[in-house]
């Protein structure tokens, strides 16, 4: 895995040593963020979660083109020790915040975050009860813009939100929404 833009275009990435997670593939990765820079235009000054962060790609990815600020959420252990090597290698520890423990276990928001990153396990319908869970308790503002990936036959439907754009790469499938 590498980054694919921005500050630290090329930069390898290490991924999780177990199979526990699944990192999004590079160019799932780059459609994503075509998809999202369309919307956003600039990264610059956003305040980025990157949800099921695993290796932590998406949200660095996000800072490397200019996000000011992003909180990583992972459970995994070795997830978690992929993620924090990825930002000390980046020297990107004063812009990350790294939550250890289940996103659904997130609690209520100091802020709205601009854009949400969910990268749960396919078919649990996870990153859809995380953004529900999360919009209820502030992570989400009038301007939000939130994106989940899931295998490409999943359906994503979330109370409250309606989806802006769905794009399948290869097995996945890429939903943005916004909340209504």
């Amino acid at each position: 895995m590498r980054v694919i833009a921005g500050e630290w275009r090329g930069r390898k990435l290490l991924a999780p040593k177990n199979d526990a997670t699944r990192p999004t593939a590079d160019r799932t990765r780059e459609t994503l963020f075509s998809m999202l820079a369309s919307r956003v235009g600039s990264f610059e000054g956003l305040h980025v979660a990157d949800l099921f962060a695993g290796s932590g790609a998406l949200g660095i990815e996000a800072l490397s083109r200019g996000a000011e600020h992003c909180l990583f959420g992972e459970q995994d252990r070795d997830a978690l020790d992929a993620l924090k090597k990825n930002l000390a290698t980046l020297e990107a520890n004063a812009r990350a915040d790294v939550r250890a423990g289940s996103v659904l276990a997130l609690g209520p928001a100091k802020r709205s975050y601009d854009l949400l990153l969910f990268d749960a396990p396919y078919t649990t319908g996870a990153g859809s009860v995380a953004l529900d869970k999360l919009n209820r308790l502030g992570w989400i503002g009038a301007d939000s813009l939130a994106s989940i990936e899931t295998s490409e036959k999943e359906v994503v439907d979330v109370a409250g939100f309606e989806i802006d754009a769905e794009r399948k790469v290869g097995k996945a499938k890429l939903t943005l929404l916004r909340p209504l």
